[in-house]
């Protein structure tokens, strides 16, 4: 791997918001980086205790969304069947297909009487009827709110043409947001024989990406106590929302081979926490888990914060455009969370580019990452994107550059 050359500079710890970064080194090789310590805070060498209610769930993973943090892990790795939570990737490709206008919310899609004979009543389910033509939308809160089998897989052979055309989408989209150890072969996470299989850490990657890249989408149909359809009340399985404060989801799974599990979130002052909990013996050791994780998570750790939502956290170089950098900013708050019984550590961080980034770039696309590090704590990141459009260079400034370039 390819080290970075930092650029290290000290900051005041009471001025931490009027940090600048500058990309001032280059190695030949062309990765760049730009590290700063961001504050001499105090923070203790023992890490807080987590709740004695996760002690005997096999597979738990706390996240720190502000700074990419994990605040606590255990097998976040081992691979297990995800059961409904399958059903969060389903709406996370509707959402894309939104976004692309691909598919419109009032569109409707027919339950075919080959799939209702297969799946019409199965499981968990929302009632459609054979031939019903259901609205994308009608079909996403019944998939995100009282976990429709049914819905499912209208909505997969309907969007993706076929089942199999939909778990392609489904399986190419994981492996774009960094799901490497995620498999999808059902829409829906009904059991399969072991082809369908994910980890926490995958999962906490898909509930970042489904709040991140979809915030309304993601307001509009997650986050729901219950569901009425076609005069039919159902409860909302998912332990957080309504339950702790600022809990809005995500989403519950159970089969026998599976267990209870959960991928949580909840957000707090403009902090949010991304829980998981895989392998619980019952419900109401998942849920306890998972609402303890997330009181721990903002009650034991004190969050400090660095930039502001849209603020410039720094600019790297840019070759063959319009301009020779472009700022960096982030749309979401960037903080770093320290454990309250503080001592003394450092916060750095630094910007990770492979550079220099070439024109064209579209404003907000990303186009590096923020590396923060809390003393000897893993190393977390956040995405980092163009605060501006650059377009590619004209003839004279290509000129220009060409002759700076000879001298830097």
């Amino acid at each position: 791997m390819r080290s970075p050359v930092p650029l290290t500079i000290a900051i005041d710890p009471r001025r931490v918001m009027e940090l600048a970064l500058r990309i001032l080194s280059k190695t030949k090789f062309g990765f760049a980086a730009a590290m700063l310590v961001l504050c001499n805070t105090a923070v203790s060498a023992a890490s807080p205790v987590p709740p004695s209610s996760i002690e005997d769930v096999p597979i738990v993973l706390l996240v720190d969304l502000s700074s990419g943090q994990i605040l606590f892990q255990r097998n976040p790795d081992r691979r297990f069947v995800p059961a409904s939570i399958t059903k969060v990737m389903t709406a996370y490709q509707a959402f894309e297909l939104l976004e692309a206008r691909e598919i419109q919310p009032n569109q409707t899609f027919p339950f075919s009487r080959v799939s209702f004979a297969q799946w019409g009543g199965e499981g968990s389910t929302m009632f459609i009827n054979a031939g019903d033509n259901t609205r994308v939308s009608d079909l996403l809160l019944g998939i995100t709110t009282v976990s429709a089998n049914d819905a499912s897989i209208v909505l997969a052979e309907g969007a993706g043409g076929s089942i199999q055309g939909w778990l392609d989408q489904m399986n190419a989209t994981a492996q774009r947001l960094g799901m490497n150890n995620s498999r999808f072969g059902t829409p829906n996470g009904w059991p399969d024989e072991g082809r369908t299989f994910t980890t926490a850490r995958d999962l906490a990657i898909l509930g970042t990406a489904l709040v991140t890249d979809h915030p309304d989408q993601y307001r509009r149909f997650f986050g729901h106590r219950s569901l009425t359809y076609r005069g039919i009340t159902q409860p909302n399985h998912e332990p957080l929302t309504g339950r702790v404060a600022g809990g809005d989801g995500i989403k519950t799974g159970f089969t026998n081979e599976a267990g209870f599990g959960v991928l949580g979130s909840a957000e707090r002052n403009g902090r949010r926490l991304m829980v998981v909990v895989a392998g619980a013996d019952a419900r109401s050791q998942r849920a306890l888990a998972a609402r303890d994780l997330i009181e721990w998570g903002f009650s034991a750790f004190d969050s400090r914060l660095l930039f502001t939502a849209g603020e410039e956290v720094g600019s790297i170089r840019v070759q063959g455009g319009s301009q020779r950098s472009v700022a960096l900013v982030s749309p979401r708050a960037i903080a770093a969370a320290l454990p309250l019984d503080t001592l003394d550590t450092d916060i750095t961080a630094r910007i990770i580019y492979d550079g220099p980034v070439r024109a064209p770039i579209a404003i907000g696309e990303q186009v590096a990452e923020l590396e923060i590090t809390v003393g000897e704590a893993e190393p977390s990141r956040v995405p980092l994107y163009a605060s501006e459009a650059i377009g590619p260079a004209g003839p004279l400034a290509r000129m220009i550059n060409g002759v700076i370039g000879w001298f830097t």
